[in-house]
């Protein structure tokens, strides 16, 4: 019968067209480069999928699932978090290549450059992400193993990607591309300017991980200066993808935001870690001299459980006009104002109260609230980021509607934001070059962070006695913004007040939560303010076998001020790694099982200074991270 059907049509078409069974039409050999554009930038999904290992490594997170991230330890057993891996070399993998090379070809520079901006973002992102990567080697067709190449390569190569991709897009392109571009580009819909600006972003974002190494201002700082200047200049720049939503309408569940209710992948399997909660609300504990939390007598609604820090960086408890940070009521979940209509009166948002969870628990400590239950609902549990209390993803499909502000089914994928590339600049300036020019350059990141918090809230509704979307308004947020900038935390803080910490904790809430990736590349080269002698820690020099010794925080050098990682010695804190990990922290995620560990072991083995096989490769320290050259 299939052959009969097969003559009566080449019967109808004539001898000149036939059935070509040596062409695959599912995988043409030449496919225009533009229709490439869309599934590569729409591979950026893979990123979400593995902020839920970065997540809980940078304490942005706590997690009931990705348990083994939140604890430092995990095996090279599975494919867990090595969606980014998959992403740079399968998904977008050869379809880029071919993009670029084809639009080289044919002189189509707007997109040849676009492309080679892509491929500079994905592996600086794979390269902090995993360390050591086959890039030389990566897309030889011919080979059935690849040799690592190590970061000493391949920053300066990402960067060089960048550097290519700006001399194309600032190239005369005469390609007359009708609307080509504008339909298929998620990103900036084939607006080369901002994709210039992408570009010089992608360098700062490289260079800025560099700030530790001792020869960075010699090297780096003026390139990284330079380049920030030339990124984006407004939140208009941001590198955003188009999320198209639809919830159970899609064709596809992927077309609805990783983090959207549809998908249900917030419903407290992920949710704020009790770190996140306690900068954003000014509730980082004080430690006595033993390393526990000293109980206040007679607390009550109005007072804290345990005695807070003097000197909190964010912002305080405090509800005078300038010391409450109104970014908790879109980045943060709470169970206040469930069931009501969005709240207008400013200082009645002043009084909602934050959860956050454990590393692997969704019950709330004591620590972040003024008492157990302030709502009274009679579960101490997190709430879900959909300010929803219960755990099901029936139930939050049933009472969140399409989500809200980043947690929705239509939001987009956020790459990079102009807060951050300032907050990069800042901090190089403060270290490297002028503490008064860092002063100003980092209020106007905060300033910026405010503003991209407010562009994505969503109005709020009250639907069946649930709330639906944002529980703060556009105008009442831009009015706790405008006082916030403008009080002690920020424009009335002094230039001897200020400090690294300032730059870096602020960059932890503006990139709360999309913007873990780069969270932990920053945690990692401050060396998670470990206590140590000479470059860098190692056994018997920070950390031995069950316990990290983390800087106090009245140590003036410490970073991270309240930030402690499991082993460290302190209350809620005291609980060691898993033996495998010798003591040390996570330094690295392993490369995706099925590809690596099945066939390309070898390669893996003859990684320095720790094999690639290791029980311990996990916490084998970046060459970004190290001041000097990596140990061989």
């Amino acid at each position: 019968m299939l052959v009969a059907a097969l003559s009566l049509g080449f019967a109808a078409t004539g001898c000149n067209d036939y059935l070509d069974v040596n062409n695959n039409v599912d995988a043409p050999s030449y496919v225009d480069g533009y229709l490439y554009l869309a599934g590569i930038e729409q591979g950026y999904q893979e990123v979400y999928y593995d902020l839920r290992a970065a997540g809980p490594l940078t304490q942005m997170f706590g997690t009931t699932s990705y348990t083994n991230f939140a604890n430092h330890y995990y095996t090279a057993s599975s494919d867990a978090a090595g969606q980014i891996w998959r992403m740079v070399y399968w998904t977008q993998g050869m379809n880029l290549e071919n993009m670029i090379n084809q639009s080289v070809a044919n002189e189509e520079w707007t997109l040849a450059g676009i492309g080679l901006a892509i491929k500079a973002f994905g592996w600086d992102m794979l390269t902090k992400y995993h360390g050591e990567l086959p890039m030389k080697q990566a897309f030889q067709t011919a080979n059935l193993s690849f040799d690592y190449d190590y970061q000493e390569d391949i920053y300066p190569q990402v960067r060089a990607w960048a550097e290519q991709a700006i001399e194309y897009l600032e190239r005369e392109d005469t390609h007359n591309y009708g609307t080509k571009l504008k339909d298929n580009d998620f990103i900036y819909g084939g607006d080369k300017e901002k994709w210039i600006k992408f570009a010089h972003a992608v360098i700062v974002r490289n260079l800025a991980s560099l700030t530790n190494k001792k020869d960075f201002q010699e090297k780096y700082y003026d390139e990284l200066v330079k380049h920030a200047e030339l990124a984006f200049s407004s939140n208009d720049d941001n590198a955003t993808v188009t999320v198209a939503g639809g919830g159970s309408d899609a064709p596809f569940g992927s077309y609805n935001n990783f983090w959207g209710v549809n998908r249900g992948n917030l419903t407290r399997v992920y949710y704020p870690h009790e770190y996140a909660v306690e900068i954003m609300t000014g509730r980082v504990p004080k430690y006595d001299a033993n390393g526990d939390w000293i109980q206040v007598d007679n607390y009550d609604k109005a007072n804290m459980r345990y005695e807070l820090a003097e000197k909190q960086i964010i912002c305080d408890t405090l509800n005078d006009a300038g010391h409450f940070d109104p970014r908790p009521l879109a980045k943060l979940s709470t169970k206040s104002g469930m069931g009501k209509e969005t709240e207008t009166d400013v200082e009645k948002l002043k009084d909602y109260v934050f959860f956050g969870g454990t590393f692997t628990g969704t019950s709330s400590s004591l620590l972040n609230n003024s008492i157990l239950d302030p709502e009274g609902k009679g579960d101490a549990n997190v709430p879900s980021l959909f300010n929803t209390p219960y755990a099901t993803s029936s139930i939050t499909l049933n009472n969140a509607g399409d989500g809200r502000w980043l947690y929705r089914d239509n939001a987009p994928y956020i790459l990079t934001t102009y807060a951050e590339i300032l907050f990069d600049l800042a901090e190089a300036q403060y270290r490297f070059g002028d503490k008064g020019t860092a002063f100003e350059t980092w209020k106007k990141a905060v300033a910026a962070d405010m503003e991209f918090t407010a562009k994505y809230l969503v109005a709020g509704k009250v639907e069946n006695g649930w709330h639906m979307g944002d529980i703060v308004a556009a105008a009442q947020f831009n009015q706790l913004a405008a006082e916030y900038l403008a009080g002690p935390y920020v424009g009335g803080l002094s230039q001897s007040d200020f400090s690294l910490s300032h730059i870096m904790m602020q960059k932890f809430v503006a990139l709360y939560p999309w913007g873990a990736m780069e969270e932990w590349v920053d945690q990692r080269k401050y060396q998670y303010d470990i206590q140590y002698t000479g470059e860098y820690p190692s056994n018997g020099n920070g950390w031995d076998a069950t316990s990290i010794t983390q800087k106090r925080d009245d140590d003036p050098s410490k970073v991270f001020k309240g930030f402690y990682l499991a082993p460290a010695q302190v209350q809620g804190r005291k609980a060691a790694y898993n033996k495998n990990n010798e003591g040390s922290p996570c330094y690295r995620v392993r490369p995706r099982y099925n590809s690596e560990y099945m066939w390309n072991m070898p390669a893996l083995k003859s990684l320095k200074p720790i094999a690639g096989d290791a029980d311990n490769y996990h916490c084998s320290m970046p060459w970004f991270a190290y001041p000097g050259d990596q140990p061989k």
